[in-house]
């Protein structure tokens, strides 16, 4: 199962939207608890305040007051004040004894006949008892209770416990921060998506020099010349711009000393070729000439006969020389190209034209292009391509036998395809893997290079030659070259 793996830009836009979007999350929490904390600091502040009038004013009411006992008649005696106090300060407000009994509430029924069972919970008396300290009760997230000490007519004698819940959903307070935490959230989504405009830009603009090197190294061969790349700046893209440029500079310095090597090489195979194709004619005319001293004699009736029979025999092994020659010009002027815009459909017509008058052979080519296919190349040099293979053919196919050859021009996608078929006698299994190498031939004369020549030059020109062969039925030879694009 194929996994996707994103490219460097969306990792680098993912990574910034992430650290934006953890960001804007960091900042938002930040800011709720914030809020939040500030929420209850002015609860806790508020109830202060109006727990500290509460009990400055029961104070006041019970300043004459000596000892708890008297609480109960007069905390009677003061309900309507407390209750009045109560609706002022907008609390409620209860008064226990120091034993922990209800004696007095702004909110409770009399009627209820749990009322009197009301009592402060242990752990919050015997705090009282022991500190003589304000005790703050949480109940919930919404709801406290503070307790608190009131003072008889010393001022260090507790006669009541003042109590005072609290609600905190019921204060408008709140009010204010949740129309603040909406505008917050539109602002950080707006935040969130010009972020990541930004982001998309910058992973851009960051990864422009990578996808202007990429391309470029897709393009890099040893066969042509590379074009160094040029960036503004001494950045980190910078560097690996420069090192691209003296990469391709010793690419192409090795490329020479390649090249170099390999005609070095090529020539003296050459010279052992052409020695051992040169060897191969002398013989025959060194005996032919030595049969002629011997046998020849001025008088003889049959002088100028043999003397013919001489000439022809010589002249003969000349033209295999000649041929020879001319055989290892045609290689060596290989290095040689012209690249050009070409119309292989004119270079094709051309190449056929040349054997329309051949003895018992038709040649028959096949345009499947509705429109004309261009391509980057050298005309001379395809035009021996095709000369060779069309040639190869002729010569494959018996003098008994009536010769079809089909030459047939298509296009497969951005590949022009051009196949030559013969119905000659094909070509053997032992043989199939050195028909492209050089100094092997099937003929009795020739040097072999033809089709060395024919897979350098399609080479040469970024496409690849293959065959396909069947003994007595033929071979059909595929050349598939780029096409240009404007």
């Amino acid at each position: 199962m194929l996994s996707y793996k994103p490219t460097l830009r969306i990792r680098i836009y993912i990574s910034m939207l992430t650290l934006i979007i953890i960001s804007l999350i960091i900042i938002g929490a930040t800011t709720i608890i914030y809020f939040d904390n500030q929420n209850e600091a002015y609860h806790q502040e508020r109830l202060y305040r109006k727990e500290k009038t509460v009990v400055m004013s029961l104070s006041y009411f019970f300043k004459d007051t000596e000892n708890e006992n008297e609480m109960n008649g007069v905390s009677k005696v003061f309900e309507a004040e407390i209750i009045k106090l109560a609706e002022i300060n907008n609390v409620e407000v209860n008064i226990f004894s120091m034993a922990g009994e209800i004696l007095i509430s702004s909110n409770y029924d009399y009627s209820d006949p749990d009322y009197y069972k009301t009592r402060i919970a242990d752990p919050i008396l015997e705090k009282l008892w022991s500190s003589h300290k304000r005790q703050v009760q949480e109940i919930d997230d919404e709801h406290i209770s503070t307790f608190s000490l009131i003072y008889g007519k010393d001022g260090n004698t507790p006669i009541a416990i003042v109590n005072i819940p609290y609600n905190i959903s019921l204060v408008d307070h709140d009010s204010g921060i949740a129309p603040f935490l909406t505008a917050l959230i539109e602002i950080y989504i707006l935040l969130l998506i010009g972020a990541g405009l930004i982001a998309f830009f910058l992973s851009n603009y960051i990864t422009k020099g990578l996808r202007t090197i990429s391309d470029k190294m897709k393009g890099v061969s040893i066969s042509k010349k590379n074009e160094p790349l040029k960036w503004k700046g001494n950045d980190e893209i910078g560097v690996l711009i420069s090192e691209y440029n003296r990469m391709i500079a010793q690419l192409e310095e090795s490329a020479n000393k390649l090249a170099k090597s390999e005609r070095e090489s090529a020539w003296r195979e050459m010279a052992k070729q052409v020695a051992h194709e040169i060897k191969n004619p002398l013989t025959p005319m060194k005996l032919s000439v030595q049969h002629l001293q011997r046998a020849l004699q001025p008088n003889d009736p049959d002088f100028e006969d043999k003397m013919q029979r001489f000439a022809d025999k010589l002249i003969t092994q000349i033209d295999a020389l000649t041929n020879i020659a001319n055989e290892f010009s045609n290689f060596a002027k290989m290095p040689k190209s012209k690249m050009e815009h070409l119309l292989i459909d004119t270079v094709l017509g051309k190449t056929i034209d040349l054997f329309d008058e051949h003895e018992n052979i038709k040649i028959e080519y096949i345009n499947k292009n509705e429109s004309e296919t261009k391509i980057n190349g050298d005309a001379e040099q395809l035009t021996r391509v095709f000369n060779n293979i069309i040639k190869n053919a002729i010569q494959s196919i018996p003098s008994e036998r009536e010769g079809i050859i089909i030459v047939e021009l298509s296009q497969i996608g951005n590949i022009c395809k051009i196949t030559i078929s013969d119905n000659g006698e094909g070509i053997a299994e032992d043989i199939l893997d050195k028909i492209f190498v050089p100094n092997f031939t099937t003929k009795s004369s020739g040097s072999g290079l033809g089709l060395a020549m024919v897979k350098q030059i399609v080479n040469a020109h970024g496409g690849e030659i293959s065959f396909e062969t069947e003994i007595n039925k033929g071979t059909s030879f595929k050349i598939e070259i780029p096409i240009f694009k404007e």
